[in-house]
């Protein structure tokens, strides 16, 4: 009984010292804004401001992500999406890559998303590929990337394109791995190995919802946190002024672009207007090759990933990722 007691109030706190972390944030920045900049230095202060930028951003979507998990969870019927899937693996994860239209949430939300589809059911390569394709093939994305890149809808479609392979090429090569569940986190490979104790009442699956979002956000909010923190300690000590001088390479300029989206962690559903921002300076290759990377592979996303894959295949996820995006670049910045 008591160890029970106990257990619930660790798992309430980790998202009680997320919150006060998140409103110390604000009470520092707000102060030191009024109080000006001889208060703090320079630097100590654009940390705060990009940390904060960075949590605020992408908060709403992760607990979005938790809440849709929760329903996909304990509220739909047993494979109720599964099995509305084709059968065959190549055309099934080919649907799974468009799921995102149906549940648009940012990629900080499709990680705890992606993990509760893993536990109804979905394989660890079908959950990689919605993982990877949501961020890009959905509606909000769609509409902000045609707004900032309207005059010129080649750099939509290549995104487009460019989210969609990514994501089926990832899935098929894990799906060859003689066994894929390996791949993952052991603390969450136990949690999709734990018989369903669903209580099927309505009072009962309220409050296997409630236990379920605390338990999510006590796993996902410490890696929102860390890789916020790192995201803007990278910005303010690597200067802009290096990734610009390498804007009119046609190389260059797509390592510098990609460098630049895994620094600075921005929510795909705007990423967008920071990327039209450098469109007179960097090819459109490096463009492209920022607007599919980023929303896949950053700092944030990393530290966000680990609470479900191991580090291994995170590597081998990125670097597929980081050459998938840097070609899609060449081709565009070469043939067009």
């Amino acid at each position: 009984m008591f160890s029970t007691t106990l257990g619930k109030a660790k798992g309430w706190l980790v998202p009680a010292v997320g919150i006060l972390i998140v409103c110390n944030l604000f009470t520092i920045r707000a102060f030191t804004a009024q109080a000006g900049v001889g208060e703090l230095p320079k630097r100590l202060q654009d940390f705060l401001t990009l940390t904060t930028s960075v949590i605020v951003e992408s908060l709403p979507f992760v607990i979005l992500g938790i809440v849709l998990s929760a329903v996909v969870q304990l509220w739909l019927p047993e494979s109720f999406i599964a099995n509305r899937l084709p059968k065959r693996p190549l055309l099934r994860r080919a649907c799974i890559s468009f799921l995102g239209v149906a549940l648009p949430v940012c990629e900080c939300g499709n990680v705890p998303l992606a993990r509760g589809l893993m536990v109804r059911g979905f394989s660890v390569p079908e959950s990689l590929t919605f993982l990877l394709a949501a961020p890009i093939l959905n509606p909000i994305t769609i509409i902000t990337t045609h707004q900032a890149f309207g005059a010129d809808n080649s750099i939509l479609a290549a995104r487009l394109i460019g989210g969609f392979a990514i994501a089926n090429i990832v899935g098929w090569l894990f799906s060859k791995h003689p066994h894929p569940e390996d791949i993952l986190n052991p603390k969450f490979a136990a949690t999709c190995n734990v018989p369903d104790k669903h209580n099927h009442t309505t009072v009962g699956r309220r409050r296997q919802s409630l236990e379920l979002f605390v338990r999510e956000t006590s796993n996902i909010m410490p890696a929102l946190f860390i890789g916020a923190a790192v995201a803007g300690l990278v910005q303010t000590l690597v200067p802009r002024e290096v990734l610009m001088t390498l804007g009119s390479n046609p190389v260059w300029s797509i390592a510098a672009m990609m460098a630049l989206a895994f620094i600075v962690s921005i929510c795909s559903n705007v990423d967008a207007f920071f990327a039209l921002a450098f469109n007179s300076t960097f090819t459109a290759g490096s463009l492209v090759s920022f607007l599919v990377f980023g929303p896949v592979i950053d700092i944030k996303m990393l530290s966000l990933m680990r609470t479900t894959y191991k580090v291994g295949a995170l590597v081998q996820i990125a670097v597929i990722v980081a050459l998938i995006s840097a070609l899609l670049g060449l081709v565009v910045n070469y043939a067009f």
